[in-house]
């Protein structure tokens, strides 16, 4: 019988890339800036390396249909490597991979890594998937964007919930103040100035009720991790082991597209995935058992549904608990420590384990100006796609044994 991936597989090192508009660099070097960090916290030679996972989404406008720019750009000594896509989850999707190869046996030691080069391409957002090759796999839904159907997300919310258009605007600029602070002490992150509630309320509205402040941005940047089984990471000399403690995936099955039980209200992927995990894990009550999360903020409305079907916040009441501050950094279950989408970056490919990598410091203690006390679990969120339709990836992680 199956019995999960719970302290199977620890994290071995792991390494990111400074996000932002890195001009100075295509995909490869990335690649390239993120890995080398990785490889020195792994404290191994890369011969020692298996099997990779490449993530990246934009496949027309970054490293192409392949596997290969992964290993040719890192020099990797001819091991399998296999190019994985699944939206917003990508890099989580990778992480997967490598993770399942460790656990089953297959390797010893493997690499994933996630990489999106968005700033070239001559786009203000999201590129077109279809502009270098072949038609756009949208051309089904041409009147779709992303900030109208998140902002579709929030207007059923706030009717489903009776709740007053003002104060949800308060609630979204509150997440999103509180990513801009703690983004503004990540050296890494994209973004690294603070705003306030009075320019978050008052910027241009994108797709109502969603303003410029409600929407992150699009990066360049690179995350990686390579993973091992927990004895191997002993033998090779590691003291604090980080192990995964859950790793889950869901997908829409046309339910919230085609009937018409949903209210477009919350993300149904997400209310089952969480469920997945925490029992994988062994959390039978998130909101005191986790620690610190990483959640899938593309859009401020996105994060505050997400913290009810992450069943921490009760049905209708993620707008108190945002207000009372339980989210920010002195609140009681931290969440964007590191700045998230919204400050960090958004490299598509690379935001999943970049996730990973905060939540991987913070219990290693090596948060810097940005590190909580004591932590015990970490989690991390994915969302791709749209409400209607989307994939959801979510990871727990923390110290072996715990």
């Amino acid at each position: 019988m199956a019995t999960g991936i719970r302290d199977k597989v620890a994290i071995l090192g792991m390494g990111c890339s400074r996000f932002g508009e890195r001009w100075d660099m295509g995909a490869e070097e990335l690649m390239v800036e993120a890995f080398l960090e990785c490889l020195e916290d792994a404290g191994i030679e890369k011969d020692k390396i298996e099997a990779a996972w490449l993530g990246s989404a934009m496949i027309f406008v970054n490293v192409g249909l392949s596997a290969l720019p992964l290993p040719m750009a890192l020099r990797l000594p001819n091991i399998p490597v296999t190019r994985v896509e699944n939206f917003c989850a990508t890099g989580t999707e990778a992480f997967r991979g490598a993770c399942y190869a460790v656990a089953s046996g297959a390797v010893d030691i493997a690499l994933a890594l996630g990489v999106e080069k968005l700033k070239d391409t001559g786009y203000g957002g999201l590129p077109n998937m279809g502009s270098n090759a072949g038609p756009s796999r949208f051309l089904q839904m041409p009147n779709i964007t992303a900030p109208g159907s998140f902002a579709q997300l929030a207007s059923a919310y706030r009717a489903k919930y009776k709740i007053n258009r003002d104060d949800l605007k308060k609630a979204l600029a509150h997440v999103s103040w509180k990513s801009h602070k703690n983004g503004a002490l990540n050296p890494k992150a994209h973004l690294r100035k603070e705003i306030s509630i009075e320019q978050i309320m008052a910027s241009p509205i994108i797709a109502d009720p969603l303003g410029l402040f409600d929407c992150c941005g699009v990066s360049d940047g690179s995350a990686c991790a390579i993973v091992t089984t927990p004895q191997i990471a002993k033998d090779l000399g590691k003291k604090d082991i980080i192990s995964v403690k859950a790793l889950q995936l869901a997908l829409s099955n046309g339910y919230e597209a085609q009937y018409n039980e949903w209210q477009g209200d919350h993300f149904v992927t997400t209310d089952i995935c969480s469920g997945r995990a925490y029992k994988e894990a062994g959390i039978r009550e998130p909101r005191e058992e986790v620690s610190m999360m990483e959640v899938h903020d593309c859009f401020s409305i996105t994060e505050l549904v997400t913290m009810e079907d992450l069943h921490i916040s009760p049905r209708g009441g993620a707008i108190k608990d945002v207000m009372d501050g339980f989210y920010d950094r002195e609140g009681g279950l931290p969440c964007q420590v590191d700045g998230g989408l919204k400050c960090f970056g958004h490299p598509i490919g690379a935001s999943g384990i970049r996730m990973l990598y905060e939540m991987y410091l913070q219990l290693l203690g090596r948060a810097g100006k940005r590190q909580l006390k004591d932590p015990k679990f970490g989690l991390t969120h994915n969302l791709g796609g749209f409400p209607f339709m989307n994939v959801c990836s979510i990871a727990i992680i923390g110290k072996y044994g715990a």
